[in-house]
């Protein structure tokens, strides 16, 4: 006997059971788009036979895809008897299934996948032209659909060329943005309360979804990079680096860990969060991948907290600081061929884009002055690479 279901969706979302050849959902963080289509595809397949291919430019292993998310909905929903979950694939009793694979290393597969009624992509943001260009004549089964989920970065990367500013035909595109999900959670609600009162172009763009244009002030504007890398390429460097950066009153409290590989900084893991008291900082750091077998290097300024977090069991010692030393840590990350961000590390990748020197609003001059503000998770991994980080500046002003 079949199972009734009662899911509620949000009025934006409606949108996702009119036949629509492209169904875009694009906004700020907190709208709930990837819960909300990942229930909708839930119950698509649970009703009716229907071959799902969910996507992403770059999915290095299963664990890079939607198929925790589904998972874990098809057990929330209550639908794990009508489903076959295994390792590296999802089918439903009726004869749906859900594929997943990569775009950028993938393609060539992603063309011969025949019948798709429904291609998702998730995290389109990172999605390349090239990607697109392919894409879009593979999903040719009759009234097919492609679903597109995507925070927007830049007014010039191809997605949002493509769905926001000369959309195709047949296409709706819906701002998604947190003041739409009934269900945000408070964590969430925090560190956007924190971002509208500090920094209110940081917060149209995060919360509010609003493209950022590229500017030359941007720190590490060419220098770094925003993907899903595998999981295990940590094993190959030499050694793991953790950074905590404490949060004061409102402040955020971060904590980063990153390794070297090749002349390249990986940072693969963040821990983020607004108004973490001291007694929350042991199972924050915790949420951080084996921070307690390796050296962790804190804000020096705070030093009752490294005791505390110390007496925790942490291997935390303070980091070095010195006149000059945000200026000399900028300038060893520059040195570096490239940062590259795992996509999971979100609020590190927001700082990448944000972090900028100040620019006089008279003239637009870019200023040797460095922002006070979009760096507590930059600080963290100065930190992080204390000792590697030495003195050597002698120009830059910083206002922190």
């Amino acid at each position: 006997m079949r199972k009734e279901i009662n899911l509620n969706f949000a009025p934006k979302f409606e949108a996702l059971f009119n036949p629509m050849r492209y169904k875009v959902f694009y906004g700020g963080r907190g709208g709930g788009k990837s819960w909300q289509i990942a229930d909708a595809l839930i119950s698509l397949a649970y009703s009716r036979k229907t071959r799902i291919l969910c996507t992403r430019e770059i999915q290095n292993s299963i664990k890079d895809s939607v198929h925790k998310l589904l998972k874990d909905r098809i057990d929330a929903i209550g639908l794990s008897d009508w489903f076959s979950i295994t390792d590296k694939e999802i089918k439903s009793s009726v004869g749906s299934e859900f594929i997943f694979k990569g775009l950028k290393h993938n393609i060539n597969s992603v063309k011969s996948t025949e019948g798709i009624d429904i291609c998702w992509v998730e995290e389109a943001q990172t999605v390349s032209k090239d990607s697109w260009d392919i894409l879009t004549p593979t999903i040719r089964k009759e009234s097919s659909e492609i679903w597109v989920s995507f925070n927007p970065k830049e007014e010039d990367d191809p997605t949002y060329q493509k769905f926001i500013v000369n959309p195709p035909d047949n296409c709706i595109s819906i701002e998604v943005n947190y003041d739409d999900n009934p269900c945000l959670p408070d964590t969430l609600r925090q560190e956007m309360e924190y971002c509208k009162k500090t920094d209110l172009e940081a917060y149209y763009h995060i919360w509010k979804g609003k493209p950022k244009k590229l500017s030359e002030a941007i720190i590490f504007k060419g220098k770094y990079e925003v993907f899903a890398f595998d999981d295990e390429l940590y094993k190959q460097a030499e050694r793991l680096f953790y950074g905590g950066d404490f949060g004061f009153a409102n402040d955020p409290s971060t904590l980063i860990r990153c390794f070297i590989l090749d002349n390249c900084l990986y940072i693969d893991y963040e821990a983020y969060g607004v108004g973490v008291e001291l007694d929350e900082m042991p199972s924050f750091y915790e949420s951080v991948p084996d921070s307690r077998k390796w050296p962790i290097k804190g804000d020096n300024s705070r030093p009752e907290t490294i005791s505390f977090i110390k007496k925790q069991g942490f291997n935390i010692a303070p980091a070095k600081k010195w006149q000059g030393s945000v200026e000399d840590g900028i300038a060893h990350l520059k040195s570096f061929k490239k940062v590259i961000i795992h996509e999971r590390c979100k609020h590190m990748a927001d700082e990448a884009r944000l972090y900028s020197y100040k620019v006089d609003k008279k003239t637009g001059d870019i200023l040797p002055i460095i922002e006070d503000k979009h760096n507590h998770c930059w600080d963290a991994v100065r930190y992080a690479l204390d000792g590697y980080i030495t003195k050597k500046s002698g120009g830059l002003m910083s206002l922190a």
